[in-house]
C-alpha cells in the first residue's frame, strides 16, 4: 500500500518547471536545425527561421531531431507533463506554446492549412477582423486629437496625411534623433525596466523591404525602412520598439535571467515565431507606455495613429487570406481605414502572403492589447512584479492576461 502510495505521489507530482523550459528550449531550437537542415531554403520558413534570434547556445543547445516525427513524440511528451501543472498562468502558456509548435511541425511536413488555422493554431489569435464598430471609434480618438492640435479642415485622411508630412523628419536628420531618443529611452529603460549596461544600436538604412523597422540584434543594428517618411513621434515609437524597452531589452533581459537561474530556460525562446511572438511585439507597441513617454500631442496622435494601423492591417490580412480579397480591394480597404502611406500599405499585402510568418501580422494587434490590457489595471504597487511576469516569464496573449488572478 505505501509502495502504491508513493508511485501515486510521484506520478501526480508537478514537474520540474526549469527542466520543462529547458526541454522545451532544446526542442524549439532543434525544430528550427531540422527545418532549416530539411528544406534547404525551399520551405515554408523565410530566412528568419522559426527562431529568429537565439542568444542560449552556451546555456540550451538544440536537441538532435532525425525528422518530424520525433518532434511529434516530444511534443507529445511535453503535453503529458504540461498536463501535470496546476491550472495557472505557466499551464496555460505551456499549452499555447506547444499547440503553436505542433501547428509549426505540421506546416513543416508539408501540411496545407488554412489562414484561420494558423492564426488560432500557430500565433494564439482569434481569426477575424477587426469589428468596423471599433475601426471608427478609433477614427474617432484620432479625429479629436487631431481637432486639438489644430488639424480641423478637411477628411480624416486628409487631416493625417498633412499631420505626417509636416511633421516629417528630413532623412538627413534620422540619424541625429535616432541617436538622441535611443539615449533618452535608455536612461527610462535602465530606471524603469531594467539596467541595459552600454549596449546600444546603431541605425541602418534599407530599401525594398516589408518592414518599418527591424531589430537586427546580431549586429546591433536597427534596420530602418528609407522609402518612409518618419515623424518624430513615429521614430520614438520604433525606437522604443526595437530597441528600449522592446526587443533588444527583451533579450538582454531574459539572456541575464536565464544564466543566474532566477528564469526558466524558455525565456530564451522570446523572439520565437509562435505564440510567444504576440507578447514580443506587444512588449515593443506597448514601449511608448511602459516607459511613461508620452509628452507631446503629436505622440498621442502618432500612438492613436499606430493603433489605427495596426487594427486595419490584421483586418486586412484576413480579408486578403481569409476570405480571399483580391489584392486591390485590400489595398483599397488599407488606403480608406489606415491612412498609410504607399510603400506601408503595399509592405503589410506582402507580409500576409507569406506561407508562415502572413499571419503574424495579427501578433502586433492582439499583442499590443493583450500588454495594454494588463498594463493599465496594474497599480504603482504591482509594478516590480508585472514588469518580472511580463518580461522575465514566457507568455502567450492568454497567459500574460492571468496576471495577478
Amino acid at each position: 500500500m505505501q509502495e502504491q502510495h508513493v508511485n501515486e505521489q510521484s506520478v501526480n507530482a508537478v514537474p520540474n518547471d526549469a527542466e520543462v523550459g529547458r526541454q522545451l528550449t532544446a526542442l524549439t531550437v532543434g525544430m528550427d536545425h531540422l527545418e532549416r537542415r530539411l528544406s534547404r531554403g525551399h520551405g515554408v520558413l523565410d530566412s528568419e527561421g522559426l527562431l529568429p534570434i537565439y542568444l542560449g547556445d552556451s546555456l540550451v543547445p538544440p536537441l538532435e531531431l532525425s525528422d518530424w516525427d520525433a518532434v511529434h513524440h516530444e511534443l507529445n511528451a511535453l503535453e503529458a507533463q504540461t498536463a501535470a501543472y496546476p491550472a495557472g498562468p505557466r499551464q496555460t502558456f505551456l499549452q499555447d506554446m506547444l499547440r503553436s509548435l505542433r501547428t509549426a511541425t505540421r506546416l513543416f511536413e508539408g501540411e496545407e492549412l488554412s489562414f484561420r488555422e494558423k492564426l488560432e493554431g500557430l500565433v494564439g489569435v482569434p481569426a477575424e477582423p477587426i469589428s468596423e464598430e471599433r475601426l471608427m471609434d478609433m477614427h474617432a480618438r484620432l479625429e479629436t486629437l487631431l481637432g486639438e492640435a489644430g488639424y480641423r479642415s478637411g477628411t480624416l485622411a486628409e487631416r493625417v496625411h498633412r499631420w505626417e508630412a509636416e511633421g516629417a523628419l528630413d532623412p538627413s536628420a534620422l540619424e541625429s534623433n535616432f541617436l538622441e531618443l535611443m539615449a533618452s529611452a535608455q536612461e527610462r529603460t535602465d530606471r524603469m525596466i531594467y539596467p541595459t549596461g552600454d549596449y546600444t544600436m546603431r541605425l541602418n538604412m534599407v530599401r525594398g523591404v516589408p518592414f518599418t523597422a527591424r531589430c537586427n540584434f546580431s549586429v546591433g543594428q536597427m534596420d530602418l525602412n528609407a522609402d518612409l517618411n518618419f515623424t518624430r513621434s513615429a521614430l520614438k515609437h520604433l525606437v522604443c520598439h526595437e530597441v528600449f524597452p522592446g526587443h533588444s531589452t527583451q533579450l538582454l533581459y531574459t539572456l541575464d535571467r536565464a544564466k543566474t537561474g532566477e528564469s526558466t530556460p524558455d525565456v530564451l525562446l522570446c523572439t520565437t515565431n509562435a505564440v510567444t511572438g504576440c507578447v514580443q511585439e506587444g512588449i515593443g507597441d506597448q514601449g511608448v507606455h511602459l516607459l511613461d513617454w508620452i509628452e507631446s500631442p503629436s505622440d498621442a496622435i502618432h500612438m492613436q495613429l499606430r493603433r489605427v494601423r495596426s487594427a486595419t492591417a490584421t483586418s486586412a490580412a484576413w480579408y486578403q487570406m481569409g476570405e480571399g480579397w483580391p489584392e486591390a480591394r485590400v489595398y483599397d480597404f488599407l488606403e480608406r481605414h489606415s491612412f498609410g502611406q504607399r510603400v506601408w500599405m503595399e509592405g503589410r499585402i506582402r507580409f500576409a502572403s507569406y506561407s508562415f510568418r502572413g499571419p503574424f501580422i495579427a501578433s502586433y494587434w492582439f499583442g499590443d492589447e493583450a500588454v495594454r490590457e494588463v498594463r493599465e489595471r496594474v497599480t504603482p504597487e504591482q509594478r516590480p512584479a508585472f514588469i518580472e511576469f511580463l518580461y522575465g516569464q514566457m507568455h502567450s496573449p492568454r497567459s500574460l492576461r492571468m496576471f495577478g488572478a
